[in-house]
Parts: C-alpha cells; sequence; structure tokens
C-alpha cells in the first residue's frame, strides 16, 4: 500500500524543503520506492535534487494526470529516489484546479497513476491555505507540518487546525515537529513545552536551528549524504524513525 505524506504549513521559512528532500531521501536509503512531488513554483525540492526544473505541460494537464504528467518523473541521484519536478508554470496550480469537476479532489485522481510503483510519495508544498491545500489535505495519509518555536509559527499551525475542523478535515493526519530549534533561547523552550501540553499529534523529535542544513543550498544534497555524520543528519535520521513508526506500523492508513 502507497502511503502519502505532505510536507505542509501554512507558514513560510519553517523548512518544509529540507524537510521533504531529506525525508524522501532517508526513506529511499530504508529501501522504500519514494516519489518527492515538487509542488511549488519555486522549485527549491526540484534545485536540491539537482534536476532542471521543468515541466512538459502546463498547471492544467499536470492537474489532469495521466501518462503525460508520468513522463515528467526524473530519477535522482540516489536509489529508490525520483522527482516529480515543479517550474514556474505551477503559480497557475490553484485557479486550474477549478476548471474540472470536485477541485477539491483533483490531487487524489493525479497520484493514483504512481501507487503501484511506490511505497511512498512525498509532497513538498508552497505556502497556501486554498483550493491546492484542500487537495493536500484530501490526498494525504500523513501531513507533516514543521513548526517553530516562536508565537507566530503556533499562531499559523493553530489557524491550520481550525480551518481543518471547520471543513471537516481530519486532524488526526496533522503531525507537527520543531524545526529550527535554537535551545539556548528560553522562548523556544518555553513553547515546546507548551505546545508539547497542549497537542498530542507532536512527533517527539526536534531539527536544530543549524549551518549545514543551511548549506543544503550550496551542496544541493540532503544533509545524510553530504554530512552523513552530523548533528544535522542525526535529527533528520531521528525524525524520521519517528515518522516510519508512526505511518508505516499503523494499521488504520
Amino acid at each position: 500500500m502507497t502511503i502519502v505524506a505532505a510536507i505542509y504549513s501554512n507558514k513560510g521559512g519553517v523548512g518544509k524543503t529540507a524537510t521533504a528532500v531529506n525525508m524522501a531521501y532517508m526513506a529511499a536509503r530504508s529501501g522504500k520506492k519514494t516519489l518527492i512531488c515538487d509542488l511549488d513554483p519555486q522549485s527549491s525540492a526540484t534545485y536540491y535534487l539537482r534536476v532542471k526544473p521543468k515541466l512538459k505541460c502546463n498547471a492544467k494537464k499536470f492537474i489532469k494526470g495521466g501518462q503525460k504528467i508520468k513522463k515528467n518523473i526524473k530519477g535522482t541521484d540516489y536509489k529508490n529516489l525520483d522527482l516529480l519536478p515543479s517550474d514556474f508554470t505551477l503559480r497557475n496550480l490553484d485557479t486550474a484546479f477549478y476548471k474540472f469537476k470536485h477541485p477539491k479532489n483533483r490531487l487524489v485522481k493525479m497520484i493514483k497513476i504512481f501507487e503501484a510503483e511506490y511505497d511512498l510519495i512525498i509532497f513538498d508544498c508552497p505556502v497556501t491555505i486554498n483550493i491546492l491545500a484542500e487537495n493536500i489535505l484530501n490526498a494525504s495519509d500523513f501531513i507533516l507540518v514543521p513548526l517553530i518555536p516562536t508565537t507566530l509559527s503556533v499562531r499559523t499551525f493553530r489557524q491550520l487546525l481550525s480551518f481543518c475542523r471547520k471543513n471537516d478535515y481530519d486532524t488526526r493526519k496533522i503531525h507537527a515537529f520543531f524545526s529550527m530549534v535554537d535551545r539556548r533561547k528560553k522562548m523556544h523552550n518555553e513553547i515546546m513545552a507548551m505546545m508539547l501540553k497542549e497537542y498530542n499529534g507532536l512527533l517527539r523529535s526536534f531539527i536544530p536551528s543549524l549551518s549545514q542544513i543551511e548549506r543544503m543550498g550550496i551542496d544541493r544534497e540532503p544533509v545524510a549524504a553530504s554530512a552523513p555524520g552530523s548533528v544535522a543528519s542525526k535529527a533528520y535520521q531521528n525524525l524520521w524513525a519517528k515518522f516510519q513508526k508512526s505511518v508505516f506500523a499503523n494499521p488504520d492508513i
């Protein structure tokens, strides 16, 4: 059975793409055939994986799916890891959904053609809380939200939960983890303690604020590939272990 996971947040600059690329790499390295779908027109995941940001279709054809979208899949430098790249044409993705019937479920239909070939599909998502976000919520079994321990990041996370409850989306599939953590900061420690009490869906794992992660834009590879023994690599390995235990050991998914 294919698991579909989204790395999503309605706040920018929280480490979504770094998480998506590193989690996809960890999955592939563990033997799971993995596809990372870059849904962001900025195509950062595509850039990190050293793939040319070029789609042979427009936003409407991307959503329509089928064999044409399948032809856009690229291999990466890593065994078991493929990429559906993005380019700037996906800036029109949200409006393109409305050209189809049942626009909130188009992503569900689009990925069906991939399910026989992959154990795990990971969406790297742009900052959005529109029709694309609703497609992501419908299509994903597991939504992983990077949460910086700051007041604004917590506020936007609560807004996401409120949106899901008001629109009857299952909040049990939403799992946050702390990102860009600086344990030297009193506020970070206080907010982490507060959120661990407030929200049961938090994974007991965090990603520190580290220059090695920032270097992904220079190295253009996952940190476990560029610096396998680093603190950053070990942090993502721990996050992957928590994710794998939550998802692949869950009979309800």
